[in-house]
Formats: C-alpha cells, sequence, structure tokens
C-alpha cells in the first residue's frame, strides 16, 4: 500500500536553495512591496499621533485619534492578509471590538476605542516599519542584478524577519487579549442583569407584600379601637388580617423562591426541577443525569434557565409535551428543554430568549435555540461545571 505525502506545512516554506521556486519569488515580491506599505503606514502613523495628541486638548483630538486606532486596526488586516498570501504565515484575525451595555454612551465608547491593544500594535507595526522596508527594498533590488546567485538565501532571510514581525506584533495575545474583550463586554451583562433582579425585587416588594402588610397594620389599628366599642367587629377584622398575613406570607414565599428556592439549596436540581416542572400547564418529564452537584451559582443559573423556559413553554408554545434532560460532560452541565409545540420561537421574538443567552453567555456558558415554524422546539444550553466548595457533594439520582 502506497501512502501520499502529506501536505506541505504552510507556515514554513521549504528551505531555501540556489533556485527561484514559487516561494523565491513571493518573497522577493513581499519584500519590494514592503517600502511602498510602509511608506504609507509610517506616514499614517506620524499624522495620527502628531495631529491626535496635539489636538487631544480640544473636543476633536481624542475623538480623532479613536477613529485613527480603527483605522490602524484596517490597516493590520491588510497587512496580515498580504503575509497570509505571500509568506504562508497564519496570523488569526484578532476579536472584533464588541461594545457591551455599559459602553453605549460616547464617551465609553471614546475610551474603549483609544485602549483597543489590536489598534495600538498595528500603529507600532507601521510605524517602526519604513527602515526595514527601504533595507529590504534596497537589498532586493541590488540582489536582482548583482547578488542573483545567492539571492533566494537573502530572500528567505529577510523574509523570516518579516514572518516574525507579523507574528509578534499583529497577531492576538495567545486569545488572551479576545478573552479580555469577552469578559469585558459580559460584564456589562451582568451588571445589568443584577440591576434588573434588584429592581425586580423592590417592585415586588413595594407591590405585594410591603402593601399588604401596610394595609394589614391600619386594620390591626382600627380593630384596636373597636376593641373596647364593639368587639364582634373587631373580632371579625381581626379574623381578616389574619387572612391577610396568610396571604403576605405566601407572597414573600414566592418570592424568595424567585431569589432563591430553598428545594435547590436543600434537594439539589433533580427536585427543584421537578417542582416547576409540576407547575407548567404542560406534561414535562425531567431527567437529571447527575452524580454530584455542581457549584451554587452555576446550579442557580441552570435552575432560572429551565425556570424561564419552561414559562415559555406553557405561554407560547401551544405543546402538549415537554422534556428537560440534564447531564454532565466533561467540564460543562448541559441543559436541554424540548417541547412538541408550534416552534418558531426567535431570539428576537421578546419572549426573553435573548436575555438567557446573554446571561449565559455572560459565564463562559452557551445557548443554542432549534425552533423550525411548525416545530418542535429544542434549547440546548451550557453552561461550565464547577465543584461544590462549600459543602461535601450530594448524590443526585441517576
Amino acid at each position: 500500500m502506497t501512502m501520499s505525502p502529506p501536505p506541505p506545512d504552510t507556515d514554513r516554506p521549504p528551505p531555501a536553495r540556489l533556485a527561484f521556486d514559487r516561494w523565491t519569488w513571493k518573497e522577493i515580491a513581499y519584500l519590494l512591496v514592503n517600502l511602498p506599505m510602509a511608506i504609507a503606514g509610517f506616514v499614517y502613523a506620524v499624522f495620527l499621533i502628531g495631529v491626535g495628541t496635539g489636538l487631544s486638548v480640544t473636543v476633536i483630538g481624542l475623538p480623532l485619534l479613536a477613529l485613527g486606532l480603527r483605522g490602524a486596526r484596517a490597516f493590520g488586516r491588510a497587512e496580515r492578509s498580504r503575509a497570509r498570501a505571500m509568506l504562508g504565515v497564519r496570523i488569526d484575525e484578532p476579536s472584533p471590538m464588541r461594545l457591551g451595555r455599559q459602553d453605549r454612551g460616547f464617551f465609553s465608547w471614546l475610551w474603549s476605542q483609544l485602549k483597543d491593544p489590536v489598534g495600538w500594535r498595528a500603529l507600532l507595526y507601521a510605524f517602526i516599519r519604513l527602515p526595514w522596508g527601504v533595507v529590504t527594498f534596497t537589498v532586493v533590488l541590488v540582489g536582482l542584478f548583482v547578488l542573483w546567485p545567492v539571492l533566494p538565501y537573502i530572500a528567505r532571510g529577510m523574509a523570516n524577519a518579516d514572518r516574525a514581525m507579523a507574528r509578534g506584533l499583529l497577531s492576538p495575545s495567545d486569545e488572551l487579549e479576545r478573552r479580555i474583550a469577552e469578559l469585558e463586554s459580559d460584564r456589562g451583562v451582568v451588571v445589568d442583569t443584577a440591576a434588573a433582579d434588584l429592581r425586580r425585587i423592590e417592585r415586588d416588594l413595594h407591590d405585594g407584600a410591603q402593601a399588604r402588610l401596610v394595609a394589614l397594620a391600619m386594620d390591626l389599628g382600627l380593630a384596636k379601637e373597636k376593641l373596647t366599642a364593639d368587639p364582634e367587629a373587631a373580632a371579625r377584622m381581626v379574623d381578616e388580617a389574619h387572612g391577610e398575613v396568610k396571604v403576605a406570607l405566601q407572597e414573600l414565599r414566592d418570592l424568595a423562591r424567585g431569589i432563591h428556592p430553598a428545594v435547590l439549596t436543600d434537594r439539589g436540581l433533580d427536585a427543584a426541577l421537578s417542582a416547576i416542572a409540576s407547575r407548567c400547564t404542560v406534561p414535562v418529564t425531567v431527567e437529571v443525569g447527575l452524580s454530584a452537584r455542581p457549584a451554587e451559582a452555576i446550579e442557580g443559573i441552570a435552575y432560572f434557565t429551565v425556570s424561564e423556559l419552561l414559562q415559555n413553554v406553557s405561554k407560547h408554545s401551544r405543546a402538549r409535551q415537554a422534556s428537560v434532560e440534564v447531564w454532565r460532560s466533561g467540564d460543562r452541565l448541559l441543559i436541554q428543554v424540548s417541547d412538541d409545540g408550534t416552534g418558531g420561537a426567535r431570539l428576537d421574538g421578546g419572549t426573553g430568549m435573548s436575555g438567557l443567552a446573554e446571561r449565559l453567555g455572560a459565564v463562559d456558558g452557551l445557548f443554542v435555540l432549534d425552533s423550525p415554524a411548525g416545530g418542535p422546539t429544542t434549547v440546548t444550553a451550557e453552561l461550565p461545571w464547577r465543584d461544590r466548595t462549600d459543602t461535601p457533594a450530594k448524590p443526585v439520582r441517576p
């Protein structure tokens, strides 16, 4: 049996030799184009730094510098494309600028642009390239007429220096930069979600239990006044107040369950999700295949994710049955909620799906919605698994 040779590694050109092969001509062309690209980049960098910093005391200086850094990103993208095409260098594209909700104001946008490390590195690359561009253009041009026999070696050596510069200044910094950008964006989601939850709790307390307790205090005050003059009326009022106390206690229990249900703390996801399913208007089967409990924060996010999804099933799906499955795969906790309803759910459909996706993304999770028109609908959520550290792991029914 014969085997075909492995494909060449495009990031490693063949060794230089006394021959003008495809790689050599590509490198020669790249080195000759270095000069015009270096001149353009140097002029852009000097103009931007000079004008941007010189006008920084005015209202247009910093915005001009911010826009210039976006232009530097475009210059870096062009140089990465040129290096990939002519030098065979594998350089990933940096993460695009993603603005979280907290960055929607002008000054927040301006600050996020001014601290963009990709733009500044591309600007540095453009600034330092002029001397090197002059050297490569001159040496290669002279080599074409004078140093022809050894030109492949010269071109290979200078092209390798270009490869090193491109990798060092134009490539993402080991995913750290990408993760920082994502976490900065996700931080806004976490802050907004926490603020919305606090507003909801405050509203529920003010409109529910607090208003009922105020009315209860007034009724008890009236009953106290009637206690001697009309004992029977006072007894009726106390009896009504007793009923109001029961209702207020139930509202407080519901509110506490909305913050963090006691059944989740005491018995884990299996029992808590079964309790949610029992309140759904659609018959729901629950299967939790976990041999241990995840960290409290992850467990809570999983619980409220399923809770909101089952609320959507009750309100919007027109389903006859639904299912919830939870299991662990490696270092991830997976949740799948399915129903046989009419489908057509969308992330921008006003059913809270986009909010769920943002919340899961904020903790390095994933949210996948599959809901074709006519159904069925399947939502898969993925969360990072973290072991509990505060209490021993409790086995849950597989």
